[in-house]
């Protein structure tokens, strides 16, 4: 059983909520955004029932049905349903095929469909199909409803297709004009001038202003034109759609079109208003069983399909609606005017709903939707879904869209992930993406191509290599080397070809062995994890290498960054730690170019001021010149420079015996002062308990700089303390209050 959701916008325990107080907390913003959605409804409501051929009355039985139906038993809190321009053109094939009850029990079916989309939670995957392809759709059903509805604006009629409308269009444009050509041209002008307007006057809907006006304007003239013509009241309870006869495939075709255009403006409509409200996500499924549920009955009372609508939606949500009491009002409101005011409403000349259908239309081909088309390489989707929707129809039109979306899938597999770099003497075949057997012809072409008997590094950047593309790969290298040849695999991410040349795929990645991603470890380690492959590596030099790579991987990302720096530095940091190659400043900090003013030294030592001019002169540049915020001092565990002070140290090395010296009132410290804790406990080896002693003696000597003092007592400058422990691959932050280091995961508080 789907549950009725009350008010998604309440808060607090629902012990102490007041419905009626909640209730009439909403109304006061429901109420009046109901009224803006009906005025806007009515005539649109008119207008789509008009274009497709449909009772006029159908319109309104479609917007009373759909504003109770599907906000009672759908999802979305603010979604408003109705008959949408959307379905025009499929109506209007389907009464003219089967006849207007026939058309009625289509929608049933549609509506049986939705809530069977709906029960089987296939909401989601709807929408997997391409924006492209719906924007498109979109379009062409605007580009359709232009069309005819013109020739209408001009005081003619509609042809029975697209081509039909373009081709006779030219000769209405220069024909007569009559009365009604006057109205609907009355009414697309003051559709276009009232966005122009003052705020204040538009307040009042658009559409409800070009048609009062354009109706004004024929009833003061006294024009003679075709009106709205609707009977007494409601339609009785006595309508009862008629099974179409006929082509079964044509039934099915015209059922499915209705269900699936339905239900993808739908769930449009609810995820646009989603991206614009508070509170929890729309549950599609569910809104689909509800829109499914307002076809049924709207079917069943000869009224036009439901769908949710996004003009009265988005005027929902301006207007200031909080629930789904703002869309069941409006329902209310038009039922109560087709009750009580059917003689204001046929006073409305048809032409001035053509003029509102061609502004309507109009706007389905949205600009700012094709230039976010062209931007993701999409327009070829787009264009083939317009073209076929109005040189066929709304299917076929989808079909293409499909069926090109397809091919520039197929065309970006097949051409955009294989090419050849040259670097001087040497030649790089670079693979991209997916490498599959729709691949291999453009392979073994690109391949064929590489000189003979040269250096070729393979450099894959593979998501997925299969059989044929992993088969095709391995023959060209055993076959180039053995004609003298030198292949070196460069293989990033997961290691599909690791073991290429023994025939033996890795296909799952727990097989494969675990490295660390290029981009944080392109030095040494990586080079190490993979010397077992001599048959598949070079031998380069690591450095030189991991150059090689910054400049071809890394420089092009980063060169912006690096740009912006050219011209001085303003670093945030003095960063001053031991020259010990394990030790990565900016990878510990995750800081990169222009962050840290790195100062490194054996034991991480701070002489005091005036013991030594080279850490000193690094101090007074950081703090008195560049002005950084924060001077970080960092140990470490294993550091041989603990290992030194306390007596291991290596001989004939002179020049690090005196400079250990600056150690030494780090040793009178240890002697002194009681343990210094690493969260919580004293490290077990001894020289890690000294490189904790040795952090905290640095930051008391920095304080001996009188640039440091002064930026200290001015409040612009903290001293950190750090230590990082190399096996655990832990930061830890100094909490002096504590005399403890404890774990960057929850950092001492400043």
């Amino acid at each position: 059983m789907i549950d009725i959701v009350g008010d998604e916008h309440d808060t607090g325990p629902p012990g102490r909520r007041n419905p009626a107080s909640t209730l009439l907390k909403n109304l006061r913003h429901d109420v009046p955004a109901s009224v803006v959605v009906f005025l806007v409804a009515v005539p649109l409501s008119l207008g789509v029932a008009h274009a497709a051929g449909a009772p006029l009355l159908a319109g309104l039985v479609s917007a009373v049905v759909g504003g109770i139906v599907a906000s009672l038993f759908g999802a979305s809190v603010l979604q408003v349903s109705g008959p949408s321009a959307a379905l025009t053109i499929v109506i209007a094939e389907t009464i003219a095929t089967f006849g207007w009850a026939a058309t009625c029990a289509m929608t049933v079916a549609a509506g049986l469909v939705q809530i069977l989309f709906g029960l089987t939670r296939v909401a989601r995957a709807t929408l997997a199909i391409s924006p492209a392809i719906v924007h498109g759709l979109l379009a062409g059903i605007g580009l359709i409803l232009v069309l005819g509805q013109l020739h209408v604006v001009l005081g003619g009629t509609a042809r029975s297709s697209a081509i039909e409308n373009v081709l006779a269009l030219p000769g209405r444009i220069v024909g007569h004009h009559d009365q009604a050509a006057l109205i609907g041209v009355v009414t697309v002008g003051v559709l276009l001038a009232w966005t122009r307007m003052p705020r204040s006057v538009r307040r009042v809907p658009g559409p409800l202003a070009a048609v009062v006006l354009a109706t004004g304007l024929s009833v003061a003239a006294g024009m003679d034109l075709p009106r709205v013509d609707l009977p007494n009241g409601m339609p009785g309870l006595g309508f009862v759609p008629q099974a179409p006869t006929g082509s079964w495939a044509a039934i099915v075709t015209a059922v499915l079109s209705i269900a699936l255009i339905a239900s993808l403006e739908s769930l449009l409509s609810a995820v646009a208003i989603d991206k614009l409200r508070d509170g929890p996500r729309t549950d599609l499924n569910r809104e689909l069983v509800g829109q499914g549920l307002a076809n049924v009955a709207a079917g069943s009372l000869g009224g036009f399909p439901v769908t949710g609508v996004v003009v009265r939606t988005m005027t929902n949500f301006e207007a200031g609606a909080r629930t789904r009491m703002s869309a069941i009002l409006h329902s209310v409101w038009i039922l109560g005017c087709c009750l009580f005011l059917v003689g204001a409403l046929r006073m409305i000349p048809l032409a001035a709903l053509a003029g509102l259908l061609v502004y309507v239309g109009a706007k389905l081909v949205n600009v700012t939707s094709l230039r976010e088309v062209r931007r993701h390489g999409d327009l070829p989707v787009y264009l083939a879904t317009l073209l076929g929707a109005v040189a066929v129809n709304l299917l076929t039109g989808v079909a293409a869209g499909i069926a090109v979306a397809l091919a520039l899938m197929l065309r970006r597999m097949l051409f955009s992930g294989i090419h050849v770099e040259r670097d001087g003497p040497r030649t790089r075949v670079v693979i991209e993406g997916a490498l599959t057997f729709l691949s291999v012809p453009r392979l073994t072409t690109v391949l064929a191509g590489v000189p003979e008997r040269a250096e070729v590094t393979l450099e894959l950047f593979v998501d997925y290599l299969d059989h044929a593309a992993f088969d095709c790969l391995r023959g060209w290298q055993c076959a180039y080397e053995r004609a003298g040849g030198t292949v070196i695999v460069d293989e990033i991410g997961h290691p599909w070809f690791e073991r290429g040349k023994a025939g033996v795929p890795t296909v799952r990645r727990g097989v494969a062995s675990r490295v660390v991603p290029r981009w944080l470890a392109p030095w040494s380690q990586w080079q190490a994890e993979h010397l077992e492959l001599p048959s598949q590596r070079g031998g380069s030099v690591p450095l030189c290498r991991g150059a090689s790579e910054f400049q071809r991987r890394t420089a092009p990302l980063l060169r912006s960054t690096w740009d912006g720096l050219a011209n001085g530095q303003q670093p945030h940091t003095l960063f001053i730690t031991c020259g010990d190659a394990r030790i990565v400043p900016n990878l510990i900090t995750t800081s990169g170019p222009g962050d840290l003013f790195t100062v490194r030294n054996i034991g991480n030592l701070v002489p005091r001021a005036g013991a030594d001019f080279s850490v000193g002169a690094a101090i007074e540049y950081a703090v008195g010149l560049l002005r950084v915020r924060e001077v970080v001092v960092c140990g470490h565990s294993g550091c041989g420079a603990m290992k030194a002070l306390l007596g291991d140290a290596p001989d004939g090395l002179a020049h690090l015996g005196g400079w250990l010296c600056h150690g030494e009132a780090t040793m009178r410290r240890r002697e002194s002062e009681g343990p210094v804790l690493l969260d919580g406990a004293r490290p077990s080896h001894e020289g890690d308990q000294l490189a904790l002693h040795n952090v905290v003696q640095q930051l008391e000597n920095l304080r001996s700089y009188p640039v440091v003092d002064a930026a200290l007592a001015r409040g612009e400058l903290r001293l950190t303390g750090m230590y990082f422990d190399v096996g655990k691959a832990n930061v830890y932050l100094l909490d002096e209050a504590l005399r403890s280091f404890t774990s960057a995961a929850s950092p001492v508080k400043s």
